[in-house]
């Protein structure tokens, strides 16, 4: 079969439809995508051992010839048994497959095989369990440093191998060299083909490096150029000019003093939107830092100037929650303020819209329902995201897009390593309000196992008692959910907390007397929008709820929160849920429930326990997890990282970018000739992301 990079998977033996299906699951449809499919890991399976010799409880390769005929025998009902004795010069080694009866037609006596599997000491006896094997005249995963791949249900990794293999040997001389040269020479990096032939089947260690290396470089390479593109086309881009104003004036708006953190990046935003350039800056802040009052000053700013501000938050229950605040505080200064949601009847809909189109509403409140084709601005100045990483960069376009030019704050309450932000928001300025205002009491936070549970409905009890509330968080919404581990394994129903039969089971039988709520994300908006009133109004003592509270309304009285199988959430959305309490008087408590002993849940769960610096706490996650799954589900917007680990590569990356930089200050619209194969890679990669390179 002759293969290109168009080839459709389909063409291979073995792939019909429904194989076909599993695969672009994967996202693989066509022989270039197997190319780009870059493996997770890697098994050296170089050595060849004796049996004597094998070291024991590791996976080693063996090579021995099989003595006799393997013998099948059947246990019981769904329990089938094939052994085989092995030998070599040195010992026997005697090998046992559960359920793989096809083994007894395999394996031929007098033939010589290699084993992969874990030698183990029985007595004298050596043994091995269902071990991979293929005859030695036949080796394909044996005897070389084999990839492990990504994988989904009903696609296994020898599969990904047996597609992959035939793909790269015809078709790595067909990858394009899309790096110039001087690049290349400059930072010593290999050659296209070498780079796909070894990142896929090394030839040893250091050929991986070499291809690791030159593929990560490109791939930080390109995301450097697109987003200094971006920055630059966004930097020259001219702004409204909104006049600025003695801080103080607003400042006599505050029921109390802003603390210094939140003076220094609302005198970066007042800056901003006067100097004639459009504003395009993220506002991180921790849990309770005060970012609104911020988003407050520049939508003051713009009414005060003539100008409207949008302000776009991802749930309406936070919609509403601004618009309340943000009403008490601006509309003594004369700054109207709407609030605009997809839950409006059309009547209040076709109301707010006329008053928006006509200028009678400064700042209007809402969710993704203001970036709708039927609203229209009168004169919109400013545009605010709040919680950006639940917004993509489409979305943020899209309200941008509804005014000439406006200028665009982002607000987050995720801390951000700097070595990630440098990544994800490359096309923003960043401004850190690293200071909580005074007084806030720290929360305290406790992992405990199942053991302590009595001991936590207890504590629950107790803080009701006193007059607080509390909220308890579960990972999924109902049992039949397809729920799945951390390695793709299912997790018994009985394992995994769902907050409806959850909910139930704490109602009938453990908190009869209490009042208890459920919140989940399936409810419609106005079941939710009643039940966080109900809870916020002090009417229910327990909210049962999953994540969707994650960004949500203030309780003062809720003093805690209990997170069912913590051990399934990120750091960081873990800190998230720990900042729904500890915004009132009283002394506020985290309870951490995990029912895993591994290492690295605990070590990741001391560390949350440990310290309340989100910066800090964002710091571990990604080095614990890597960048991929830092947000959960990727909704940034931003291209997705192949190989690139932000934790470990980061000389690499500062590399990429200068050398990206470089090349821009030469050409900085890649239009020369030999510049057009990195405008189409860059063009490629930000390929979700609107009208950025037309």
């Amino acid at each position: 079969m002759d293969l290109t990079l168009d080839t459709p998977l389909t063409d291979f033996p073995g792939v019909g439809p429904a194989r076909a299906a599993k695969l672009e699951k994967l996202g693989l449809t066509r022989v270039r995508d197997l190319m780009t499919y870059f493996p997770r890991d890697y098994e050296d399976r170089r050595k060849i051992w004796s049996i004597r010799s094998a070291p024991l409880g590791v996976k080693v390769c063996v090579q021995a010839m099989a003595a006799e005929h393997p013998r099948l025998s059947r246990i019981r009902k769904g329990m089938e048994l094939v052994k085989v004795k092995a030998v070599d010069h040195a010992g026997a080694l005697h090998i046992t497959f559960f359920n793989q009866s096809y083994v007894e037609r395999a394996i031929k006596a007098g033939e010589e095989y290699v084993f992969w599997g874990i030698v183990e000491e029985q007595g004298s006896r050596r043994t091995m369990v269902n071990p991979i094997f293929e005859r030695t005249d036949r080796q394909a995963v044996t005897g070389c440093i084999l990839p492990i791949y990504p994988l989904t249900a009903g696609i296994s990794n020898h599969l990904l191998c047996s597609l992959t293999r035939p793909a790269v040997e015809a078709c790595a001389a067909q990858m394009p060299e899309s790096l110039p040269r001087s690049v290349r020479l400059d930072h010593e990096l290999a050659q296209t083909e070498f780079s796909f032939r070894n990142i896929h089947f090394p030839d040893s260690p250091e050929s991986l490096d070499l291809a690791r290396r030159r593929l990560t470089f490109e791939e930080l390479f390109y995301l450097s150029a697109g987003l200094s593109m971006l920055k630059h086309r966004r930097g020259d881009a001219a702004g409204r000019v909104v006049p600025s104003r003695p801080l103080e004036e607003f400042l006599a708006l505050l029921p109390f003093p802003p603390t210094q953190a939140q003076r220094r990046v609302m005198e970066e935003v007042a800056a901003d939107l006067s100097s004639g350039r459009s504003m395009n800056r993220l506002v991180q802040g921790d849990v309770g830092s005060g970012k609104t009052v911020v988003a407050a000053w520049g939508a003051y700013l713009a009414a005060k100037a003539g100008m409207q501000t949008a302000l776009m938050a991802p749930t309406e229950v936070l919609a509403q929650q601004h618009a309340r605040s943000l009403s008490a505080l601006l509309e003594p200064a004369g700054v109207r303020v709407g609030l605009l949601t997809g839950s409006f009847t059309p009547a209040q809909k076709k109301r707010l819209r006329q008053a928006i189109a006509q200028g009678e509403v400064d700042l209007v409140v809402g969710t993704h329902a203001l970036i709708s084709q039927d609203v229209e601005f009168h004169n919109l100045g400013l545009t605010v995201a709040d919680e950006q990483h639940r917004f993509g960069v489409a979305q943020r376009s899209a309200l941008a897009a509804k005014g000439q030019a406006p200028h665009v704050l982002v607000m987050s309450a995720t801390p951000i390593p700097r070595t990630l932000a440098l990544i994800i928001y490359g096309d923003l300025d960043v401004s850190v309000i690293d200071q909580l205002p005074p007084g806030r009491t720290p929360v305290e936070t406790y992992v405990v196992h199942e053991d302590k549970r009595q001991r936590m409905y207890n504590f629950v009890r107790k803080l009701v008692g006193e007059g607080r509330q509390a909220y308890i968080i579960c990972p999924a919404v109902e049992d039949r959910a397809a729920q799945e581990g951390a390695e793709g394994e299912p997790v018994p129903f009985a394992d995994l907390k769902a907050v409806k039969s959850y909910a139930q089971h704490l109602q009938d039988e453990v908190f009869p007397d209490l009042r208890l709520a459920l919140l989940h994300g399936k409810m419609r908006p106005k079941e939710k929008d009643a039940v966080m009133a109900a809870f916020a109004a002090g009417d229910v003592d327990v909210l049962v709820s999953t994540t969707v509270v994650e960004v949500g309304v203030d309780v003062p009285n809720a003093a805690l929160i209990i997170v069912e199988n913590a051990e399934r959430f990120g750091l960081s959305q873990l800190h998230q849920l720990r900042g729904r309490v500890g915004r009132g008087k009283h002394q506020s408590y985290c309870v951490l429930i995990t029912n895993s002993h591994a290492p690295d849940a605990m070590t990741r769960l001391k560390t949350l326990a440990s310290t309340t610096d989100g910066f800090k706490i964002s710091e571990e996650d990604l080095k614990l997890r890597g960048p991929g799954d830092f947000f959960g589900s990727r909704q940034h917007g931003l291209p997705q990282l192949a190989l690139a680990d932000l934790s470990g590569d980061m000389r690499l990356l500062q590399q990429a970018q200068q050398s990206a930089r470089q090349l821009l200050q030469q050409d900085p619209t890649l239009s020369q000739p030999e510049n057009r194969p990195v405008l189409d890679r860059v063009r490629q990669m930000f390929a979700d992301t609107p009208d950025i390179f037309n």
